[in-house]
């Protein structure tokens, strides 16, 4: 069974949507997860140049699928529908289901308190469920 969580957070602004993905990377990471990030094209450069941008001691290797090593590295941000080689953690930044979700052991969607984004997490937490996913919510605005 396909575990996801909906991860809600207290900041409205859609860039906290990208920090809280960079945490919650390196957190999958150093836990020796291979993680893939569903992303919009724009968004994927963004996370690119974020993951980059972490504390030389927090170095996340990672890449955009298709550039890079032909050995891919253990974090992977794509804006396709291809997930190369990964089936472990995928993070999801965009506003509906990948048709591919069900490759992956977990699934983490990212919900900023922005009523457009919330309505369309409804509406993949519905699809979720109806899939037979086993859900979990982390209420993150009231900490």
């Amino acid at each position: 069974m396909i575990r996801v969580d909906f991860y809600i957070l207290s900041d409205p602004a859609p860039k906290s949507r990208l920090s809280f993905a960079c945490r919650l990377t390196e957190k999958a990471y150093r836990m020796g997860h291979k993680v893939f990030i569903q992303a919009t094209e724009e968004e994927a450069y963004e996370m690119d140049e974020l993951l980059w941008q972490q504390k030389p001691e927090s170095f996340l290797p990672h890449n955009i699928l298709g550039e890079g090593p032909n050995a891919p590295p253990p974090i992977q941000i794509g804006h396709g529908q291809n997930t190369g080689k990964h089936h472990d953690v995928l993070i999801n930044l965009t506003d509906t289901v990948p048709e591919f979700f069900n490759r992956f052991k977990r699934v983490a969607e990212i919900v900023p308190q922005d009523e457009i984004l919330k309505q369309a997490s409804r509406t993949n937490f519905k699809f979720y469920r109806d899939n037979g996913c086993d859900l979990h919510s982390h209420d993150l605005s009231k900490k």
